[in-house]
């Protein structure tokens, strides 16, 4: 548990802002998505005083982390960019009222519709990832009668050290343009397009890292890359470094603090501004992407026990009543996590459990092997760090509602997305008149 002023044990009990996690559980039920406002405007606020020691930039957030109405407006009041990935996220933004003008529009296999979308938004930047998107968005964008401004996605053939499945740069990968094949002819393709204007390029190595020479790598590769533009007359005003930036989730991990967090801003920055001098090249316009970092330690999900089965010399378990319908990413990556019976925060943690869901699957675990207080049936439970990829990335499997999630700031604490109903999850079926 990686504790702070809005994240605390006091008397045993586990609290959230001003609140007691229990009673929380008591009010708006479980499971329960929490999410702390006040950690995610500190780090977020963090971000951004750190790309301020650079100069020009921008700190969009991965809205891919965690996309609600609320938190979209939340983070746009502290300043926020923002980089989404769907016309669904478009449209969230849309409606959070945010400055489309600082709205970047990623995706490996952009729909028609959503690039139709992205133009009548005024979406300030779509980042192309294909040769079928760049004919596709020129054709559009010269009927619109605009040229659409771009960035291109970068293979920079960097090897991030994290998950396999969250590395994007690898040789090989499906996301971007290699920087050693053909990148180069890409660019100077969008440069010959009317329907396009060249504005910069975007890189992004993976997520969950924390080994800060990965990004330095990536700068030197991506610079060099600029360099080689600029001897052909194409000026990169705008280097859009990504995230991934690595959180705390059990104590093998690092306990960062908001302002730890954007010191990997500050080194990004100061990595551009030395590999730009030495390139001989203008300083660009830099973008950094943080989501995970921004909320994933401001989320705590809450859960109910049921049932406790306990296999001497094999496995404890302990059945919540969430799975992987609300948090997939133990099913997905085997991914880990830290928990606290709430009422008994303060106490030792006597056992090793296996915290397991309520789905018809053998691989339905939420934390596997963790160390917990003695939990009996009834108990709340609280696992931390679950504020980007769990609400994100629910569904509705075995016809399981997705909780519902409450914003916590300060002494308030109300939903910003309300509990399904069983009438939700039927609400597009149909039968046709001709089974009747």
């Amino acid at each position: 548990m990686n504790t702070r002023d809005t994240l605390f044990v006091k008397d045993n009990d586990l609290y959230i802002g001003g609140f007691k996690a229990t009673d929380l559980a008591a009010k708006f039920g479980t499971p329960l998505y929490v999410m702390d406002a006040a950690y995610i405007a500190e780090v977020a606020d963090a971000f951004v005083s750190a790309m301020k020691t650079y100069g020009e930039g921008g700190v969009a957030f991965a809205n891919k982390a965690f996309a609600t109405v609320a938190t979209a407006k939340l983070a746009a009041k502290h300043g926020l960019w923002f980089d989404v990935v769907s016309g669904g996220e478009l449209y969230l933004v849309k409606q959070a009222g945010v400055d489309m003008k600082k709205v970047l529009f990623h995706g490996n296999n952009k729909t028609p519709r959503e690039i139709d979308e992205g133009i009548a938004a005024g979406v300030g930047y779509f980042v192309v990832d294909s040769f079928n998107e760049i004919e596709l968005l020129d054709k559009k964008a010269a009927e619109a009668g605009a040229p659409q401004d771009v960035l291109v996605r970068i293979n920079p053939l960097v090897t991030a050290h994290t998950y396999e499945a969250v590395v994007t740069a690898a040789p090989g990968s499906k996301f971007g343009f290699a920087v050693d094949g053909d990148a180069f002819e890409t660019v100077k393709d969008i440069v010959s397009r009317k329907g396009l204007r060249f504005r910069g390029l975007h890189v992004h190595i993976g997520s969950q890292i924390y080994d800060h020479s990965s990004y330095d790598r990536a700068v030197e590769v991506i610079t060099a890359f600029m360099r080689r533009l600029a001897d052909e007359g194409i000026e990169t005003d705008i280097l859009d470094m990504g995230g991934g930036y690595g959180i705390y989730y059990t104590e093998k991990d690092p306990h960062f603090t908001p302002r730890r967090y954007a010191y990997t801003v500050e080194n990004i920055g100061r990595k551009v501004a030395e590999c730009a001098e030495k390139e001989g090249i203008r300083k660009p316009f830099l973008i950094v992407e943080p989501g995970r970092s921004i909320v994933g330690e401001a989320g705590v999900t809450l859960y109910t026990v049921g049932a406790i089965k306990d296999f001497p010399g094999i496995r404890k378990y302990v059945a919540v009543d969430g799975g992987m319908f609300e948090n997939p990413r133990y099913a997905l990556y085997e991914s880990e996590y830290s928990a606290v019976v709430a009422s008994r925060a303060g106490e030792p943690e006597t056992e090793t459990v296996t915290l397991a869901g309520k789905c018809c699957e053998s691989g339905d675990i939420v934390a596997k092997d963790i160390p917990l207080q003695h939990a009996e049936t009834g108990d709340i439970v609280a696992v931390f760090s679950t504020g980007a990829y769990n609400y994100s990335m629910a569904s509705n499997y075995n016809l399981n509602a997705v909780p519902p999630v409450v914003l916590v700031d300060g002494d308030r604490a109300d939903y910003i997305v309300r509990p399904q109903t069983y009438e939700d999850l039927l609400r597009n079926n149909e039968v046709p008149d001709w089974m009747n």
